[in-house]
């Protein structure tokens, strides 16, 4: 039978969100029905609310996110209900151009739950990244469902479903950051501490992290910044080469996505070094470089969508490495609100007070 649960939507843009009872149904071929145990606020989830993605309201928010299976729809062989899983939004099909050469990270026939999730009138909600995780309980793919150790906090790695999952990709998985290389990140917010957790975790030694805030460059030393740069008052590219001898960084990443930024990293590199954008951008930023300066520096200039990740891979070996104490998914949850503190909670996103509000659900 469908359930009548809580849930947060953003109704209209820029109007504050709403909890509000929503209809799950049973699920059908292929999909699941997650009790949802805690969901981060990302920034995303404001994207969304803001208009920035699409107007498809009303949307249900939220997307990083961890819970139990409670039932799983005809086929479903991969997870069953009572397994505690992280939810990904990129349910890969296993037959497309890049599935079929190897690369399912490339996936570009990734999929959501075929059924509709609706306010008890009868209005479509549009999930946000196909999930829509600020609810007691929510529909989804069953492939967006990754099996993880379950005796993992949930509100620590259901962070991995978007922020920190491609910021720690964009450095290992896109920019291939390895034993003593040098790594710079510019843009130290979730993704970006979670990009230089990954460098360290990588083995880089020389970690360098590059904001405008100084209390989020103190913060980027707790997840393994060996220097940092206010480029504010500093000249990030200068810096940059002075901390790595006088080339550059092996692997920049930009985590803000605007064309300023974008440009110190490209001149931050090393000769043959890699630049990752993974911070993102709007439709209306465009960037100019000289065309002999992408010649002569060789190397690789890359963007990184999801941190090139493999939910079914990296989830799981995300978990081990949290629980071994070798990955602090833990310092990415600044404070655990309710489910009715989620407009609170984007206040204080917008202020730069938080790196995670996480809503955990009783």
């Amino acid at each position: 039978m469908p359930q009548t649960v809580k849930a947060v939507i953003a109704r209209a843009k820029g109007a504050p969100v709403e909890l509000v009872d929503i209809v799950v149904p049973d699920p059908g071929p292929g999909e699941a029905v997650v009790k949802v145990e805690a969901c981060g606020v990302c920034h995303t989830d404001l994207h969304y609310r803001e208009g920035g993605i699409n107007d498809d309201f009303p949307f249900l928010l939220g997307h990083e996110a961890a819970g139990i299976v409670e039932a799983v729809g005809e086929g479903v062989t991969d997870v069953a209900p009572g397994d505690f899983v992280i939810l990904n939004w990129r349910a890969v099909c296993g037959n497309c151009r890049a599935c079929n050469k190897g690369k399912p990270w490339y996936c570009f026939a990734t999929h959501n739950a075929t059924q509709k999730m609706t306010l008890t009138d009868g209005t479509e909600l549009s999930p946000a990244l196909g999930i829509g995780a600020f609810a007691e309980k929510t529909l989804v793919a069953a492939g967006q469902c990754t099996k993880v150790d379950p005796d993992a906090e949930a509100a620590a790695v259901g962070l991995l479903g978007c922020g920190v999952m491609a910021g720690f990709g964009a450095a290992v998985n896109t920019g291939g950051v390895g034993l003593g290389d040098s790594l710079a990140v510019i843009g130290c917010g979730g993704v970006g501490n979670a990009a230089i957790q990954g460098g360290k975790v990588a083995g880089a030694t020389t970690i360098i992290a590059v904001d405008v805030d100084d209390r989020k460059l103190e913060q980027a030393k707790k997840f393994g910044a060996t220097h940092t740069i206010n480029s504010k008052t500093e000249d990030a590219v200068e810096k940059i080469r002075e901390y790595t001898g006088g080339f550059g960084a092996d692997v920049v990443v930009e985590a803000v996505g605007r064309p300023e930024t974008y440009e110190q990293a490209f001149f931050a590199r090393d000769l043959a070094g890699t630049v990752v954008l993974v911070g993102v951008p709007t439709p209306d930023k465009e960037i100019t470089l000289p065309l002999i300066e992408i010649f002569g520096r060789g190397g690789a200039l890359k963007s990184s969508w999801y941190g090139d990740c493999l939910p079914s891979r990296d989830f799981p070996m995300l978990v081990d490495l949290y629980k071994q104490g070798r990955f602090d998914l833990g310092a990415f949850v600044t404070e655990k609100i309710g489910i009715g503190d989620v407009e609170a909670a984007f206040a204080k996103m917008h202020d730069g007070d938080v790196l995670r509000s996480v809503v955990v659900l009783d």
